[in-house]
């Protein structure tokens, strides 16, 4: 009978196969534990670089709100249920058309408002994008809330367009018209961006980018660094251990030797 050659059973490699894929989540906090300091370091990195951003790069902004009541009494007389229900729906029109093109373009025209650096006038969408229509729920309170760099400005933006809002608006649905509720004032604070959320923010970014490239670094590695990984990786028990050590004069005679027959031969 032929030697037929040794085959290791298949769950065993099976096994150990899943074993090599594995990531051992306790060596990868003990090397984690071991770069604690280039970790800390990246994350104050990373904070600083957040700040240097938000600090310098970063436009401040500025909200003012206005509010409006949507009336919808009949006559004058007392509000009713009817009244009630066609209030809701007209909040929900109120909304879109607060944000119409004419009644967008009488604010800039009035305000004079100009394109940044520039004499040309704000272009519409630019405006549409600075404006917040929001209904406060289970009410017929409709807040209007601009954002701009100037304080001044997005209170302006926001009383003139509730005005232009309360002449506009009724003409066109044929309602009363709505009554207001809260003018806006210039805030004395800023909205965005903030310190505290972007400084946390970067650390965090900065830790996980130094995390991911030593995780990257350590799945990369498969140098065996000692016995075990050889036992664990190969299935082999090392016979011995040969320590790396520097021999001396040894390797200098071994490349001296070296050169000689280098020359010899040519």
């Amino acid at each position: 009978m032929e030697n037929q050659p040794f085959n290791r059973p298949t769950a065993q490699v099976v096994r150990r196969q899943d074993d090599d894929d594995a990531i051992d989540l306790v060596e990868l906090f003990y090397l984690l534990w071991g770069h604690a300091w280039q970790i800390l370091l990246c994350l104050i990195l990373g904070a600083a670089i957040a700040f240097g951003v938000t600090r310098f790069l970063m436009t401040p902004k500025y909200e003012a709100t206005s509010s409006i009541y949507i009336v919808s009494a009949s006559n004058n007389s007392v509000v009713n249920l009817t009244d009630l229900q066609i209030g809701a729906q007209l909040t929900a029109d109120y909304q879109e058309l607060l944000l119409s093109r004419p009644l967008l373009e009488d604010v800039i025209a009035n305000l004079e408002l100009k394109e940044d650096e520039g004499k040309k006038a704000m272009p519409v969408e630019a405006l549409r994008d600075m404006i917040e229509v929001t209904n406060t729920p289970d009410t017929r309170i409709l807040k209007i809330k601009v954002t701009s760099p100037d304080p001044q400005k997005s209170a302006d933006i926001a009383n003139e367009l509730v005005a232009q809002a309360c002449i506009y608006l009724p003409e066109i649905m044929e309602t009363d018209e709505p009554n207001l509720v809260e003018e806006a004032i210039p805030p004395t604070s800023k909205s965005s961006p903030s310190y505290s959320k972007n400084i946390l923010l970067g650390g965090i970014i900065g830790a996980a980018i130094c995390c991911s490239i030593l995780t990257a670094r350590y799945l990369m590695n498969d140098t065996f660094m000692t016995p075990d990984d050889v036992e664990r990786y190969l299935g082999i028990q090392p016979l011995a251990v040969i320590p790396e050590g520097d021999l001396g004069d040894f390797n200098q005679d071994q490349k001296k030797r070296g050169l000689r027959k280098g020359r010899e031969a040519t």
